[in-house]
């Protein structure tokens, strides 16, 4: 009788601690999902603010975007817009031709920041690579590798990519101009840009499918 208790009593505990790990991970793993998207409101902000609550933290270059780069006084004088042009960068490809954002206007630009050892990044890439397969010919899809040349190479990410068979586009940040840009601090970011350079809204954390329909729907005026 005493050994049918003890074993009662362990398979209650068992299933106590097994229903608390499904709870904790449900937690856990809605977190990295973004309530909403952000529509940038508008052209007064130099840098898009970020919130790095559940993301993997990536170390902001020692630098800020400014929106007069030439540092001409006489800019501060021009007229306001309620677009905000999104700020142009350099990366390169798997072959190392470089490549700049503005060599994609004329169609809407879906912008992610990821890198292979980030976990909220790989949950994600899933939904990137079906949204490249449904919308890859009317939209440019740039998914900028953060190679800081140590934590990330162009040989750890290009194998991760190729090992998962993923075929949206892939550059890469050695220079770290696109992440000086947008001062990135934390990952997965997805910016959304339309087909004229305007940033239109952007997610600080691991997107969904509906989020990533959503942010597509805003820069191709299908919502």
């Amino acid at each position: 009788m005493k050994k049918q208790r003890s074993l009662l009593i362990i398979l209650i505990v068992f299933l106590v601690l097994l229903i608390g790990a499904y709870l904790l991970y449900n937690s856990l793993a809605s977190g990295y999902k973004p309530d909403s998207l952000l529509a940038v409101p508008d052209s007064d902000s130099a840098n898009v603010q970020q919130d790095a609550a559940e993301t993997d933290a990536y170390p902001a270059p020692d630098s800020s975007y400014e929106n007069d780069a030439s540092g001409d006084e006489s800019s501060s004088s021009a007229p306001e817009s309620d677009e905000f042009a999104a700020p142009d960068f350099t990366v390169y490809d798997a072959e190392g031709n470089a490549v700049k954002l503005s060599d994609f206007i004329g169609k809407p630009v879906v912008l992610n920041f990821w890198a292979s050892w980030c976990g909220p990044c790989k949950s994600e890439m899933p939904e990137f690579e079906a949204a490249y397969k449904e919308h890859g010919s009317d939209i440019h899809f740039l998914l900028v590798n953060l190679t800081d040349g140590s934590r990330e190479t162009t040989e750890t990410a290009g194998s991760f990519i190729r090992a998962q068979g993923y075929t949206f586009p892939v550059y890469y940040d050695t220079d770290v101009d696109a992440a000086m840009q947008y001062a990135v601090s934390s990952i997965p970011a997805t910016y959304f840009i339309d087909a004229d350079g305007n940033l239109t809204a952007y997610g600080i954390g691991a997107l969904d499918g509906a989020s990533l329909e959503k942010g597509i729907g805003m820069i191709t005026g299908q919502e």
